[in-house]
């Protein structure tokens, strides 16, 4: 018996990741009170996009080949968020940047060019250093990133192989 995926299966399996991270990321915020930095928030936000894209991938044209290639996008630039957040946390403490307010905070009182900035960039509240399973946040948010990055693009792949010809000779 084979195995065969397609590439709906695959935008189902993002989908289903991109879930699990948001999810994860729900409970150690709200079980384990784990305020979560601006640069976390940004890569909920990233986690987010990609699902979004899938979703719309999945329920308009699973075939088209620009769903996975925008998922990709969406995961580039969350990793490059997380690869930030790890550079931040590698600091020593006295090259951190200094600690903003509170997103809310930023939200309500500042433009949104800057709330972005600090959002992107981070703050002294992304050096604090949290883990699970003796891995840091960033990293396993990274870690999803490159997940998501490998099921796009074999999403992607095989949607270009159900488009060539078949070269085997026909008996």
């Amino acid at each position: 018996m084979t195995l065969r995926l397609s590439s709906a299966d695959c935008a189902l399996a993002t989908i289903a990741l991109c879930g699990a991270l948001l999810f994860g990321a729900q409970i150690m915020e709200h079980r384990f009170a784990m305020e979560p930095c601006p640069m976390c928030l940004m890569q909920r936000l990233w986690i987010f996009a990609a699902a979004l894209v899938a979703y719309v991938g999945l329920a308009h044209n699973p075939r088209w080949g620009i769903y996975p290639l925008l998922t990709i996008i969406a995961a580039l630039i969350g990793g490059w968020v997380s690869a930030r957040h790890l550079w931040l946390q590698s600091l020593p403490a006295d090259q951190v940047p200094s600690c903003g307010p509170p997103v809310d905070y930023m939200i309500e009182n500042f433009s949104l060019l800057d709330t972005l900035g600090s959002m992107f960039l981070g703050t002294g509240d992304c050096a604090q250093v949290d883990d699970f399973l003796g891995l840091s946040l960033p990293l396993w948010a990274l870690l999803g990133f490159a997940a998501l990055i490998a099921l796009a693009a074999l999403q992607w792949r095989l949607q270009l192989a159900a488009h060539q010809p078949d070269s085997r000779p026909q008996p």
